[in-house]
């Protein structure tokens, strides 16, 4: 239930994830993210791109990878850095 087995799938999904890191380290919030994550997601339902399946499977992917904190975590390891930090907000 987690991996996709459609190339392209996996494609949007990387390309999501690699967008809202980037959103991420110019210190976008949550919302910011999941707004960003639907327009791109009622992108991709309006052009017919994926099947039904593999686009209700990236939705609720993307919007538990959103929700998860760990996503967000610097690639030093400091947990007190990027997205949850409070005091560069």
């Amino acid at each position: 239930m987690t991996s996709f087995e459609n190339p392209i799938a996996i494609r949007h999904f990387q390309s999501i994830c690699d967008s809202c890191q980037d959103l991420v380290t110019r210190y976008h919030t949550p919302s910011d993210l999941k707004l960003y994550s639907d327009g791109y997601l009622q992108a991709l339902r309006n052009c017919n791109t994926l099947e039904p399946k593999d686009q209700d499977k990236l939705e609720r992917l993307i919007d538990r990878w959103i929700q998860d904190p760990s996503s967000f975590i610097n690639p030093d390891d400091d947990e007190n850095k990027g997205f949850f930090d409070k005091k560069k907000i």
